[in-house]
């Protein structure tokens, strides 16, 4: 029997949400990692029952999971099998990130540097993982997007894990400066056919493609205008919320920005606007349809100082013409005194017919839709604010 799986990350722990293929009745299993953020959960397209999930903590760091049996159990992977020590509140200590940056010499002065909001330089850090990607065609090769904002990839299921410097150490690193949640690599879309090429997202540098598996590195952001920024046309320094792909049509891709909705049709080489009559073309996640190519849906918040619905009403927008025209989706959203925010991670669809589309607020709630989004359903409420959501159907 087919089971369509979420997996939602929040601010206090994971959640696993369960349905069979009518999508009306959810189980929910959770919190997994109580209290800690998890910023991405996610599967591998290859075997849905082989989870990663982003674990992170100001205080006790970064740790990466993984789950061979669907989040039942759940293992650090290249830990020695031992269990961490805890303090008297049952949180690990001792707990040491996976990810090092090679940032200084043998006289402790910096390698490289990027700008800070003042303008001047400052090393490269390790705050989280933000986005986790496995690969399409390796169980063992999954990518991690981080903050400070660089790309790992691990090839032996999450034991080690090494940096493809050549991102962060393209010539326009220096200009890279933060956003307003951190200067994070939080997008990560695969090719689906050609293995070599990798496109993602920094906020605030723009996007990235690389058309030799990670080596090497071309801004891709021609098209882009950022008026907040001193060259509104400048090769890096825009604020890339989210960029999205359908699989069929991997030259296509659609991007929401800090303002704007944009679309490409040449792999990123150059973008359009296509915000059309959206009430605001500010938002964070855009999400394409599961078997059409052309039908994107968005959730447009107010402004970079408002993140919450216009007029607080709740609604997403679909455009069935690749963005030429959009429509407000309503039917089961609340209509007023909402004031939630959707964050870049947390939309996604899933691959059944009709499809599915799913999003996470930070008021807690997770909406669902079984008919291509024109009717919602919370099928839970009163989680702690949604940092990420993905779906998965299960044979």
């Amino acid at each position: 029997m087919t089971t369509i799986r979420l997996l939602v990350g929040t601010r206090k722990g994971g959640f696993i949400l369960s349905s069979d293929s009518k999508r009306k009745k959810w189980s929910i299993d959770g919190p997994h990692f109580a209290g800690w953020e998890i910023y991405h959960m996610k599967a591998s397209p290859l075997d849905p029952d082989r989870i990663y999930a982003s674990q992170t903590s100001s205080w006790f760091g970064q740790i990466i999971q993984r789950s061979d049996d669907g989040g039942k159990t759940w293992s650090q992977p290249g830990s020695d099998g031992s269990e961490p020590k805890v303090d008297a509140s049952g949180m690990p200590q001792g707990m040491s990130n996976m990810f090092i940056y090679d940032t200084s010499d043998e006289t402790g002065k910096p390698l490289t540097t990027h700008q800070w909001y003042d303008g001047t330089q400052h090393p490269w850090e390790f705050a989280r993982v933000w986005h986790l990607e496995p690969s399409l065609d390796d169980l063992d090769t999954c990518y991690a997007g981080v903050e400070d904002a660089a790309l790992f990839r691990t090839t032996d299921g999450g034991v080690t894990w090494h940096e493809l410097a050549g991102l962060r150490g393209h010539e326009s690193g220096p200009n890279w400066s933060p956003g307003a949640g951190g200067m994070c690599l939080h997008t990560i879309v695969l090719d689906p056919t050609n293995k070599e090429r990798i496109f993602c997202a920094i906020s605030a540098a723009g996007a990235f493609r690389s058309d030799d598996g990670g080596q090497n590195w071309k801004p891709i952001n021609r098209g882009l205008n950022s008026l907040y920024i001193p060259d509104p046309t400048a090769e890096v320094g825009h604020c890339v919320h989210r960029i999205a792909m359908h699989p069929s049509n991997p030259n296509t891709l659609y991007m929401q920005k800090h303002w704007d909705v944009l679309r490409s049709d040449d792999g990123g080489d150059s973008w359009r606007e296509v915000s059309g009559n959206l009430p605001s073309d500010f938002g964070f996640p855009i999400a394409v349809h599961a078997h059409d190519p052309e039908t994107i849906y968005v959730v447009p918040i107010l402004s970079d100082s408002l993140h919450y619905p216009p007029e607080g009403k709740l609604r997403v927008y679909r455009s069935r013409s690749g963005g030429e025209e959009w429509e407000a989706l309503t039917k089961g959203l609340p209509q007023e005194h909402c004031y939630v925010n959707v964050l870049r991670d947390a939309m996604t669809v899933d691959t059944a017919d009709p499809c599915g589309i799913y999003f996470g607020t930070t008021g807690g709630q997770v909406y669902a839709s079984n008919d291509e989004g024109d009717s919602w359903e919370a099928i839970v409420r009163d989680l702690p604010a949604v940092l990420s959501v993905e779906v998965h159907v299960v044979p």
